[in-house]
């Protein structure tokens, strides 16, 4: 017997996105500047698979880094208006203040189109950097060593074996961005986040770095990377559109 019951409106249901690493559901964030308020992002929704390179595009000022900052958790996202980031399908909204930390320490990497090396630091203490971070001295000084070596195995891989003991003043803009991604990198993070990496340099070094990306990608890295340039997007696997707030296939 069919049911007499009258048939009632479906209720509305959030946009389904397939499964990652890492994803931003209906995100939304509006910066407010004095008496005036600017909505960047106006639900962003999007998901990265596991060992993707993705690359999302849009123009300056469409709110390209500040989806890489809300999915990095260096912006909270409840201080956003709204939306959420889950890292394997676990909100990081949830994350206490240490754990959040920890997710920014070592679940993911940073690399910025200016570098933001410390100037006086060598080539290798700046590369051992996240590795120092959160650890008590005690702690610290055991696993010195192994944080030494791989900061040490990474920029000997990124050509700079021999600039170590060198100054970041002393190296070419190049050089300065493979220090960077050697301390993104150092403590073997799953998401590399990729804020222009090759916006401050010419062609030719930035290609170098595209090749190196490229490199780190095959190894099993995810990498997210924003850029407005179509030959660097070219490099991902996939590309997505930052337009009006929202993601859109390109």
């Amino acid at each position: 017997m069919s049911d007499p019951r009258p048939a009632t409106a479906a209720s509305p249901t959030p946009p389904t996105i397939p499964a990652g690493i890492l994803e931003s559901v209906e995100v939304r964030k509006t910066y407010d500047l004095g008496r005036v308020k600017v909505p960047v992002l106006q639900g962003a929704t999007l998901a990265v698979a596991h060992g993707e390179w993705l690359a999302v595009r849009g123009s300056s000022g469409s709110g390209k880094s500040t989806l890489l900052h809300v999915l990095g958790g260096l912006d909270r996202v409840d201080r956003a208006d709204g939306g959420e980031v889950r890292f394997e399908g676990r909100s990081i909204r949830s994350m206490g203040r240490g754990e959040l930390d920890r997710y920014r320490n070592r679940e993911v990497g940073f690399v910025f189109q200016f570098y933001h090396l410390l100037p006086e630091l060598t080539v290798l203490e700046n590369a051992m950097l996240p590795g120092m971070v959160g650890r008590l001295p005690l702690a610290w000084r055991a696993q010195r060593p192994e944080v030494v070596a791989r900061a040490g195995e990474l920029l000997d891989r990124f050509g700079l074996g021999h600039r170590l003991r060198h100054r970041p003043r002393e190296l070419s803009g190049g050089e300065r961005q493979r220090v960077a991604i050697a301390r993104a990198l150092v403590n073997q993070p799953r998401v590399l986040l990729a804020d222009e990496p090759t916006g401050n340099l010419d062609e030719k070094t930035g290609a170098g770095i595209l090749d190196l990306l490229g490199e780190e990608h095959r190894r099993g890295l995810c990498i997210v990377m924003v850029t407005h340039d179509a030959a660097v997007a070219a490099r991902a696997d996939r590309v997505v559109w930052l337009r009006d707030g929202r993601i859109e296939e390109s």
